[in-house]
C-alpha cells in the first residue's frame, strides 16, 4: 500500500515494523535510525567541508595503502561515536580500521553487527564529486558477550539491511531491509529523510557502462571481449554510453535509477580485484538484488562468498541482471 503525505525515515521504518515484523522489538529500526543520523552529521560536514578546512589529506594511509583524507578520518569517527554506545552491536569493522572495531568496555553489547565504509569515492572531495557512505548489517553468530571476527565474515546472503548514503546535490539514504529498496531525501529545513523513491527496480535496459577504461590493457581477454562486445552495442537491450565517475556510490547510484551495468574487474595489479567485499560489494549486491539486479564476481554470486579475512578484495560486476550474467558467459568462456 502506497503511504500518503510526508513520510519520515522514522514513520517508515516503524510502519514497515508493523507491516513485515509484528513482533520485533524496534531494536533494529533503532539502529537504522542511528546510522541515519550520524549520516546526516557527515553530510553537514561535507557541504561545508572546504569551510572548516577538513579537506584534503590526512597524512597517512589506511590498511588498503590509500592516502587516508582529513573527511575520512572525520566520518569514521562519526559512525563509531553515533553507534559504540546503544547496547544494539557486539562489534562494527570498517574500511579505515586495520582490526575488528570492538565495543568498549563501559558499553553493553548487542545482537547485531555493523560493517560499514564510512566516506566511499573520498579521493574526489576535493573536486566536489558525489561521494558516499555504504554499510550493512547483520545478525551475530556468537551466543553472548563481545563480538569476533567470527561475527564479521557473514556471506552477503545473511545480511539484515545494508544501503548507501550519497552526498551529492541533495543527500539521499537509500537501503534495504529485505522489502524492497527505498530512497529518502535528506530535507536540509528540517533535518529530516523523506520518503523521495518507493520500491526502486532497475529498469528493464541497461542504459550505461560503467568502468575505468583506462586498465584496458591490464585486464583478463575474456574482460576485454565483453567490453568490447557491450560498447558495440552488439548486446541485446546492452548500454549505449559510457559514464564512469570514479565514485561506487555515484556510480552505483545513476545506474540503478537508470539502468546499467559496473565493473571493476581483476587486473594485472589487482589480481583479486581492487573493491572490498564486506564493506563495498556485499552491501551493494544486497540492494540491486532487493532492486531485481544480480551481483557477481564474474564466476560467483556476490552474496555467496564468504569473507575469509575482513579487508578481502572482490571482483565485481554490479547492475542489470542480463548484463552481469553476459559479463560471467564471457569470462566462463562461452561467448
Amino acid at each position: 500500500m502506497k503511504p500518503h503525505g510526508i513520510i519520515t525515515l522514522s514513520r517508515f521504518m516503524l510502519e514497515e515494523r508493523r507491516r513485515v515484523r509484528k513482533d520485533a522489538s524496534g531494536a533494529f529500526t533503532e539502529l537504522l535510525l542511528e546510522v541515519a543520523f550520524a549520516a546526516k552529521v557527515v553530510a553537514r560536514e561535507v557541504n561545508k567541508a572546504g569551510l572548516v578546512e577538513i579537506l584534503g589529506l590526512e597524512g597517512g594511509e589506511n590498511i588498503h595503502g590509500e592516502d587516508v583524507t582529513k573527511l575520512d578520518v572525520y566520518a569514521n569517527n562519526v559512525f563509531y561515536n553515533a553507534l559504540d554506545h546503544m547496547g544494539l552491536l557486539c562489534v562494527m569493522a570498517s574500511e579505515e580500521n586495520d582490526e575488528l572495531i570492538e565495543i568498549p568496555d563501559r558499553f553493553p553489547v548487542g545482537d547485531y553487527v555493523l560493517v560499514f565504509d564510512p566516506l566511499d569515492g573520498s579521493s574526489n572531495i576535493d573536486a566536489n564529486v558525489s561521494i558516499g557512505t555504504i554499510f550493512a548489517i547483520y545478525r551475530r553468530v556468537t551466543a553472548r558477550g563481545k563480538g569476533t571476527v567470527e561475527d564479521l565474515l557473514q556471506p552477503g546472503n545473511r545480511i539484515l539491511a545494508a544501503g548507501y548514503v550519497i552526498y551529492g546535490s541533495s543527500t539521499m539514504f537509500v537501503c534495504s531491509t529485505g522489502q524492497g529498496v527505498h530512497g529518502f531525501t535528506l530535507d536540509p529545513g528540517i533535518g529530516e529523510f523523506i520518503l523521495s523513491h518507493q520500491d526502486i527496480q532497475v529498469p528493464e535496459k541497461a542504459k550505461v557502462y560503467s568502468v575505468n577504461e583506462v586498465y584496458y590493457d591490464k585486464w583478463d581477454e575474456p574482460v576485454r571481449k565483453f567490453v568490447d562486445h557491450i560498447k558495440s552495442g552488439a548486446a541485446d537491450s546492452g548500454p549505449s554510453t559510457a559514464r564512469y565517475i570514479g565514485s561506487l556510490v555515484a556510480d552505483f547510484h545513476r545506474n540503478l535509477l537508470y539502468g546499467g551495468i559496473f565493473l571493476y574487474p581483476a587486473d594485472t595489479k589487482n589480481k583479486n580485484g581492487k573493491l572490498r567485499l564486506l564493506y563495498e560489494a556485499n552491501p551493494m549486491a544486497y540492494v540491486i538484488e532487493q532492486a531485481g539486479g544480480y551481483a557477481s564476481d564474474g564466476h560467483t554470486r556476490i552474496l555467496d562468498k564468504t569473507p575469509t579475512d575482513i579487508h578481502e578484495r572482490t571482483p565485481l560486476f554490479i547492475g542489470n541482471r542480463n548484463m552481469v550474467e553476459l559479463a560471467e558467459k564471457f569470462i566462463a568462456g562461452e561467448m
